[in-house]
C-alpha cells in the first residue's frame, strides 16, 4: 500500500523507533546540517525539528538515511523487488494466439493505471498566498560554512516543454538569495534545462513550480533518470501502484502532486543569470560558483500544518547515496534490456554515482568487455561514468573487496584499459573544462587466447565444497 503523503510515511517511521521528534531550539546555519550529518553517517533516525529557530513551521530531515527506510519509502522489503517489476513491464511475451492476446490486456490495463490524475482540490492549496508570497517562513537550511547561502535541496521541479507540453520534473537545488529570488541549479545535460533553452529561443517567461514534500514515491521519481519520454509522475504511480493526484497551479499554467505539504509557484526569465554557489556537494568538495538561471517566486501555496522537508550532501556516505542505490537496483532492467550480457551493475556510494561503474557480464566473444564499456558510455547519464570496470560473470561486484582484488590481478594497465573523451558530470573539478573530459574503461575479465594472451590463465583458489560442509557440519565438535 503506497503512502498518501509525507505525514503518513512519517507516521509509520515514527511507530518503527525510526524517528525523533527535536523540540529544543535549532538553527538552520549549520546547525542542524551536523545534527542530520552524524545521524545519516552512524545510520540513526529521521528527524523531525519542532522549533527552528526563524521558521514557523517544522524541518524534516534524513527521512531517507538507511536502506530499509529507502525501501520502506517505496513499499518493498528489497529494491530488487521493482526492478523485477520493472523487468515483467518491458519483457512482454510475445503473443501467438488470440488467448495469449486476452493475457496481455490486465498488463496492458495496468500501465494507464499510473497515469497521474487532476483532481479540483488539494491539501497543498489550503493557504493561498500570492502579493504577499514569501521564503521566509521556512526553514531553509545553510549546511557547509563556505555554501553561498540557504539551499532548498529537496525540491521537485516541474517545467514544461514549450513546443510539446510534455511534462519534466528534476531534482535541483535551489540557492536562495532572498524571500522571493532563488538559483534554479539545472545543469545543462538535463530535462529543466533543456526546456529554459526552449523559452530562451522564444523569448518567453517560463513558468515553473516548485514541490516540497509529499509522498515519497513522488519525491523519489524527481531524482530518477526516467527515459526523456517517460512522465516522472507516471513512474511515481508505476512504483505506488496507484496514480498521483495532481492539481493545477493558481499562477502558472503547470499541475503539481496534490498531497505535497508546499507548492512555489513562479518564473524563470530568458537570459537573466545570476551567481550561484558556491555549494558543499555530494562529490564531498565545494562546487564553484557559477552562472545559473533565476526563479522568481509568485505564490506559495501550502497546507495549514505544512511540513519542510530537506537533505543534506557532502562526503559519503550521505543521505543521498541511498535515493542512487534505489535507481542503481530500479533501472538495471532497463540496461539489461539494451545490454543483455550484464549480469549484474554496482554503482558504489565512495563513486558518487559517477566517478567508478562496476559491471559484471557473461563474456562471449573476444573484446567483449570493450563493447560493455562503450556502451554504457553512450546510455543516458552513465555518459558520465568516469571509471567503468567490466569483470566475469562469476565475480560480485557488490562486495568491493573482491572488486579491489579483481583489478590488481586481472588487469594489465597497458592492454586492459582505454581511455576516450567526452562529456562529464557538471560538478566534476578534476577536468581540463567544466562538462567535458576524459574517461576511463577497465577490462578485469579474464583473458582469452583469441584476446592475444598466450600464457595459461591461473584458476581460482577454491576448497572443494564437500570438505566445505563437513567441516561446517562439525564445527561445533571441533570445540568452536
Amino acid at each position: 500500500m503506497a503512502f498518501r503523503d509525507l505525514r503518513e510515511f512519517m507516521s509509520a517511521l515514527e511507530k518503527r523507533g525510526e524517528l525523533v521528534k527535536v523540540n529544543a531550539p535549532v538553527s538552520s546555519e549549520l546547525e542542524v546540517a551536523e545534527i542530520a550529518d552524524r545521524l545519516v553517517k552512524t545510520g540513526g533516525p529521521a528527524v523531525l525539528f519542532t522549533n527552528v529557530k526563524g521558521a514557523a513551521v517544522p524541518l524534516a530531515m534524513n527521512l531517507f538515511g538507511t536502506m530499509e527506510r529507502m525501501c520502506l519509502a517505496l513499499g518493498v522489503k528489497n529494491l530488487d523487488e521493482i526492478g523485477a517489476r520493472v523487468a515483467d513491464i518491458i519483457e512482454p511475451e510475445i503473443p501467438t494466439s488470440f488467448m495469449d492476446k486476452l493475457k496481455m490486456l490486465p498488463k496492458l490495463a495496468q500501465m494507464a493505471d499510473f497515469l497521474p490524475k487532476t483532481v479540483s482540490s488539494a491539501p497543498c492549496q489550503e493557504v493561498v498566498e500570492k502579493d504577499n508570497a514569501s521564503l521566509a517562513f521556512l526553514p531553509i537550511v545553510k549546511t557547509w560554512p563556505e555554501d553561498g547561502g540557504p539551499f532548498i535541496t529537496l525540491p521537485a521541479v516541474f517545467t514544461k516543454d514549450p513546443k510539446t507540453g510534455r511534462r519534466n520534473v528534476g531534482m535541483y537545488r535551489m540557492h536562495v538569495y532572498d524571500e522571493r529570488t532563488t538559483g534554479m541549479h539545472w545543469h545543462i545535460h538535463k530535462g529543466g534545462a533543456d526546456h529554459y533553452r526552449g523559452f530562451t529561443k522564444k523569448a518567453e517567461r517560463m513558468p515553473v513550480a516548485v514541490s516540497l514534500g509529499g509522498d515519497p514515491a513522488t519525491m523519489y521519481s524527481a531524482s530518477a533518470p526516467v527515459p526523456p519520454n517517460v512522465d516522472e509522475m507516471m513512474f511515481s504511480g508505476f512504483l505506488r501502484k496507484e496514480p498521483v493526484e495532481m492539481v493545477k497551479c493558481k499562477t502558472v499554467d503547470l499541475e503539481v502532486p496534490a498531497q505535497a505539504e508546499i507548492i512555489l509557484e513562479g518564473y524563470v526569465d530568458p537570459g537573466e543569470l545570476r551567481t550561484e554557489g558556491p555549494f558543499g556537494d555530494h562529490t564531498g568538495y565545494y562546487s564553484l560558483a557559477d552562472q545559473y538561471p533565476v526563479f522568481h517566486l509568485t505564490c506559495v501555496t501550502r497546507r495549514k500544518d505544512a511540513i519542510y522537508p530537506a537533505t543534506i550532501v557532502g562526503k559519503p556516505p550521505m543521505e543521498d547515496v541511498y535515493l542512487g542505490k534505489a535507481t542503481e537496483r530500479i533501472f538495471l532492467p532497463l540496461l539489461q534490456k539494451v545490454l543483455p550480457e550484464v549480469v549484474d551493475m554496482n554503482l558504489p556510494i565512495e563513486g558518487i554515482f559517477h566517478n567508478f561503474a562496476f559491471f559484471s557480464i557473461d563474456k562471449k566473444y573476444p573484446g567483449h568487455a570493450r563493447k560493455v564499456m562503450s556502451a554504457v558510455w553512450g546510455m543516458g547519464l552513465l555518459m558520465f561514468s568516469k571509471f567503468v570496470v567490466v569483470f566475469d560473470s562469476d565475480v560480485n561486484i557488490q562486495d568491493l573487496s573482491e572488486v579491489v582484488w579483481r583489478i590488481g590481478n586481472n588487469v594489465d594497465p597497458k592492454r586492459d584499459t582505454m581511455i576516450v573523451e567526452g562529456p562529464v558530470d557538471a560538478l566534476e573539478h578534476a577536468s581540463p573544462i567544466p562538462h567535458y573530459g576524459s574517461k576511463m574503461g577497465i577490462d578485469a575479465t579474464r583473458k582469452w587466447a583469441s584476446e592475444g594472451f598466450a600464457r595459461e590463465w591461473p584458476g581460482d583458489i577454491a576448497m572443494p565444497k564437500e570438505v566445505v560442509d563437513l567441516v561446517t557440519k562439525r564445527w561445533k565438535e571441533y570445540g568452536f
